[in-house]
């Protein structure tokens, strides 16, 4: 079964481009930053959600 059609599977794979993007914008910055509009500036949304969520100070 696809991992579109199993909830649990779609919320894996989401938490995973979420970390990833924050980890490569962590990296190389300027790979996600010159994409902020368009396709690919969902990379560089996941990115902030990423940093702000999972990189905070506060957890």
């Amino acid at each position: 079964m696809s991992a579109i059609f199993n909830f649990q599977s779609l919320l894996t794979v989401i938490l995973l481009l979420i970390c990833t993007c924050a980890y490569i914008r962590s990296l190389a910055p300027s790979l996600l930053d010159k994409n902020k509009t368009g396709l690919l500036g969902i990379f560089w949304k996941c990115a902030r959600i990423g940093k702000c969520v999972f990189f905070s100070p506060w957890l």
